[in-house]
């Protein structure tokens, strides 16, 4: 079905630690890559004080959420790997992203430091199909900035920012208008854009 309009929504996994991960390895290789570990971004390890500002899959997997506390962190992960946090760091990656992705259009909307809206309806033609021009994006920041990203499509920003949030990581996901009531209405309340725990 042709759509007036071309969105990419464009989200990196993890993206203080992925960054964070990158970094270390690129000044060491031979480093522990925190992306494979249960390791987090935030707070200060040593007087546990702070909060989690993103944690590693691994981590996920003891329950451990962006924005708790790092004593309640270490309470669900006592092995948790905790490293503080580097923002002028995590602006260059954010830069040299969206550099990347001004190769596919110059119609670019920074939505966060980690996440932007690509309108690909001018530029679509240049490259190709949709799912492979995002997959093609998707693999190029892989292997060029060596961290990872999902990417939504649709003919909208909310639709490709939900599309985006699918199943992750490193995944290309779409959520046009007609696939809504197929892959859209099953998902928990809690799940849409803007809708938080008290409005659920």
């Amino acid at each position: 079905m042709e759509h007036p309009r071309l969105i990419f929504h464009i989200d990196v996994n993890s993206a203080f630690l992925s960054w964070e991960s990158v970094y270390r390895l690129e000044q060491d290789p031979q480093a522990q890559d925190l992306r494979t570990i249960p390791s987090a971004v935030g707070g200060d390890a040593k007087t546990r004080h702070g909060i989690v500002l993103a944690k590693s899959t691994p981590a996920k997997r003891y329950e451990v959420t962006t924005g708790e506390p790092l004593v309640s962190a270490y309470r669900k992960c006592p092995d948790l790997i905790v490293v503080p946090s580097r923002f002028d760091l995590y602006l260059k990656c954010s830069q040299k992203l969206i550099q990347l992705l001004e190769n596919y259009t110059p119609d670019i909307e920074k939505f966060s430091i980690d996440e932007a809206f690509l309108d690909m309806t001018g530029t679509i033609h240049l490259f190709g199909e949709p799912l492979e021009t995002a997959d093609r994006i998707r693999k190029e920041i892989s292997e060029k900035l060596r961290f990872t990203v999902n990417i939504g499509i649709s003919s909208n920003k909310l639709l490709a920012k939900m599309a985006s949030d699918f199943e992750k990581p490193d995944k290309v996901h779409t959520l046009f208008p007609e696939e809504i009531p197929k892959k859209m209405w099953k998902l928990p309340l809690q799940d849409l854009f803007f809708v938080g725990g008290s409005a659920a």
